[in-house]
């Protein structure tokens, strides 16, 4: 057995020994611990920044790019706004239990039965994410509202920040709500066997929530499947916006700003297609909008294809594919058959416009006049997310939270 393979079984069985902890524990308990786990991320924050410290000098070394690194930094702001976001998760109600369905004739002896549907803890749930330190929080938040034990591990950039959280914020935290400490898991290796083993374990972690790079979380995805372990996979990113005949050019220029607040992240702007009628006009005021962010154009004729996501490019980052659609629904044929599906917004002035688009889109998130950006749990819910799944089969879509992390259990009880 190798040394990555005995580190993920040992996480996994101290996660499943400490899963009935959070099984039984009642809703006031389990917002103690998220409250606790909100108040240490800001107590403990010179230790977590120290260690953010190490893992971003690491990552400057070995060359990562701007937008990995973006996704490695932690500063006091970052912080304060993951213990916020901590803290509404907190307040965010519980679903029900149990709801009921519908009455159903019983048996002769039986009389009427009573059908409800119950919400059941999957037990213990793997997650494997970039080197993202903040996503540590997120899903182990996310695992504790849902009362699900977890098993998590993360790029091998941000191990010492994940495991500064980790032992300063979320075992703590869950401790001193009297739950098992050893109920959430960090593997304490940055040897990428590790990620492989994880999704090979379906007695112990029988569902993974996968992100990061396209390949890398797909091949994992493959790999989970002939281990019977289910995945909720977060392969590829990429924000699409068309911009209609009817667009405003000074809104054009403000969601384009928007979109690229931040260049590391998946639902930022990174397509932008142009309606041909307007396109010299509209070409002219987007490109005026990326060169004073800094972020160059990607313009016909293109030698990569139309969906390349520039978030992962290192040293290509600061880039947007730029193109031009015939018509709405054409943009949104684009953006359905080249890209993962994440999202893609229009900007126009015209109500047939917009609603030939949105028709048309099939990915996860349809905005009209407003940035891919905002495809957030946090954003769209008020509640921190464990990955946008962009699946194209029934099942949670689009950001994952605590409310998805659950088994469905019907339940017949006398009328």
């Amino acid at each position: 057995m190798s040394d990555a393979q005995k580190a993920v079984i040992a996480c996994g069985e101290a996660a499943r020994d400490g899963a009935a902890s959070l099984a039984r524990a009642t809703d006031e308990v389990i917002n103690q611990a998220l409250r606790g786990m909100a108040a240490l991320l800001t107590g403990q924050a010179p230790r977590i920044l120290a260690a953010n410290a190490a893992d971003m000098a690491d990552g400057e070394a070995a060359g990562l790019g701007r937008g990995l690194l973006d996704r490695l930094r932690l500063d006091a702001g970052r912080i304060e706004d993951m213990a916020r976001q901590i803290g509404l998760l907190a307040d965010a109600p519980f679903p029900a239990e149990l709801s009921p369905i519908s009455e159903l004739p019983g048996g002769p002896s039986s009389g009427r039965l009573r059908l409800a549907e119950r919400r059941v803890p999957v037990g213990v749930i793997g997650a494997n994410f970039e080197a993202r330190p903040n996503v540590t929080i997120d899903i182990a938040s996310q695992l504790l509202k849902s009362r699900n034990a977890g098993v998590l591990r993360t790029g091998g950039a941000a191990l010492r920040s994940a495991a500064a959280l980790a032992d300063q914020v979320i075992a703590p935290a869950a401790e001193r709500a009297g739950l098992d400490p050893g109920a959430l898991q960090l593997v304490r290796s940055a040897d990428r066997e590790a990620a492989v083993e994880l999704v090979r374990q379906p007695g112990l972690i029988p569902l993974v929530i996968l992100r990061g790079s396209g390949e890398t979380t797909r091949s994992l995805a493959a790999e989970a499947a002939k281990r019977g372990v289910r995945t909720l996979a977060h392969a590829d990113g990429g924000g699409v916006l068309y911009l209609d005949r009817g667009a405003d050019p000074a809104m054009a220029t403000r969601i384009i700003t928007e979109s690229l607040d931040r260049l590391g992240v998946c639902n930022r702007l990174n397509l932008l297609l142009i309606c041909s009628d307007v396109w010299p006009q509209l070409l002219r005021t987007a490109l005026e909008a990326m060169e004073a962010l800094g972020v160059a154009p990607s313009l016909p004729p293109h030698e990569h294809p139309l969906g390349q996501e520039w978030a992962l490019e290192a040293g290509n980052e600061a880039t947007v594919t730029v193109a031009p659609a015939d018509s709405p629904a054409a943009a949104a044929e684009v953006a359905n058959s080249c890209t993962s599906g994440l999202a893609a917004g229009i900007v126009t002035a015209d109500p047939a416009a917009a609603r030939e688009f949105l028709g048309a889109y099939r990915g996860t998130g349809a905005f009209w006049n407003a940035s891919t950006r905002l495809l957030d749990g946090f954003k769209l819910r008020g509640i921190p997310e464990t990955g946008i799944n962009v699946d194209h089969v029934p099942g949670p879509r689009g950001p994952v939270t605590f409310h998805d992390l659950c088994l469905r259990q019907y339940v017949i009880v006398p009328a």
